[in-house]
């Protein structure tokens, strides 16, 4: 595996996909760029899933995370992107993905997004 920024989130069998567990991953350096200004935005992700039949693969996830280094991104845009490249790699029966964008302007913003499988059905 690269150890580049990728935007592909590799998976791995879930080995105990009878059975609902949370998984939680906490991101606390993820930076992309103001699509408005070009200024660094930094943020504290928080990715909390039940897996189905899959698992991400953390290492992936880094590099994946990492890839909006360079990018201009809206906060609820990048948050949502985020959410939805993870239900399509595992398919979780949940996910909630936290942004928790640090304070610019004197004004702080929380982007959460859920996702529950067996509401989608």
């Amino acid at each position: 595996m690269s150890s580049k920024p990728s935007k592909e989130i590799q998976t791995f069998p879930n080995p105990a996909a009878d059975r609902d567990y949370e998984i939680a991953f906490d991101v606390p350096e993820f930076t992309c760029l103001c699509p408005l200004t070009g200024q660094p935005d930094f943020a504290r992700f928080t990715i909390k899933y039940v897996p189905d039949q899959l698992c991400v693969e953390l290492k992936s996830l880094k590099l994946y995370m990492w890839s909006y280094r360079n990018e201009g991104a809206f906060h609820e845009k990048v948050t949502n992107t985020i959410a939805d490249d993870i239900i399509k790699a595992i398919q979780p029966r949940k996910l909630t993905v936290v942004g928790d964008f640090f304070v610019r302007g004197g004004i702080g913003t929380i982007v959460t997004v859920t996702h529950d499988k067996k509401k989608q059905a």
